[in-house]
C-alpha cells in the first residue's frame, strides 16, 4: 500500500504543479486538501483514475510565503478525516548549494505535500532568470524543471503533518 500511496501523492503533486504553473509567478501561497476522488463524483470522470483529487482552499488569507504568519495559520488547521493529505505551494528565495558557496538566492516555488499514511514529497521549481527568458524565447515559462530531495523544507512538512494529526472536533466553537 505505501507504494500506491506514494504514487497517488506524486500524481497529486504534479497536478498541483500544473495548477500553480498556469496561475503564473508572483502568487500568494496556495493550499490544497487531497481527498479520495470517489468523494467527488462529478470529478471522477475527469480524474483519469487518480486516487486523490486536489481541493483548493480558497479561504486562505493573504500571507507571505515562509512567514511566521503562514506557519501560525498552518498550525491552526485541523483537517477532517476525509482529507487524506495536504499540499502547500509557495514562492520562496532558494540558494542552490550545488552551485557553490557563492550562489545567489533565486526565486523558486516550493511544493510540499504529505499524506496521513506517512508519505511526503517536496519539490522546488526555480524561476527562470531574465537572461534565460531572453535566450529561450517566449516558451521559457512553459518549461517546468523540478528538483527534490531529502530534508528539503522539513519545517513545512512538519506543519502540514500537524494539521492532519489534529482532531477537528476539538476546535469546534
Amino acid at each position: 500500500m505505501p507504494a500506491k500511496a506514494q504514487q497517488a501523492l506524486n500524481r497529486a503533486m504534479m497536478e498541483a504543479v500544473d495548477f500553480i504553473h498556469a496561475e503564473g509567478w508572483d502568487a500568494s501561497p496556495t493550499l490544497f486538501g487531497l481527498v479520495p476522488s470517489e468523494y467527488i463524483p462529478e470529478h471522477v470522470d475527469d480524474s483519469e483514475g487518480a486516487a486523490l483529487t486536489l481541493v483548493v482552499q480558497d479561504s486562505l488569507p493573504d500571507l507571505a510565503p515562509g512567514s511566521p504568519e503562514l506557519a501560525d495559520y498552518l498550525s491552526r488547521i485541523a483537517w477532517p478525516p476525509q482529507v487524506e493529505g495536504v499540499i502547500l505551494a509557495q514562492e520562496i528565495r532558494f540558494r542552490d548549494t550545488s552551485e557553490g558557496e557563492q550562489a545567489l538566492p533565486q526565486q523558486a516555488r516550493l511544493f510540499s505535500g504529505v499524506l496521513r499514511s506517512g508519505e511526503e514529497l517536496t519539490l522546488v521549481q526555480r524561476r527562470p532568470s531574465e537572461e534565460e527568458m531572453e535566450a529561450a524565447g517566449s516558451f521559457a515559462q512553459d518549461e517546468v524543471e523540478l528538483r527534490g530531495g531529502d530534508a528539503v523544507a522539513p519545517e513545512v512538512i512538519v506543519a502540514l503533518r500537524y494539521g492532519l494529526e489534529q482532531d477537528p472536533t476539538a476546535f469546534d466553537v
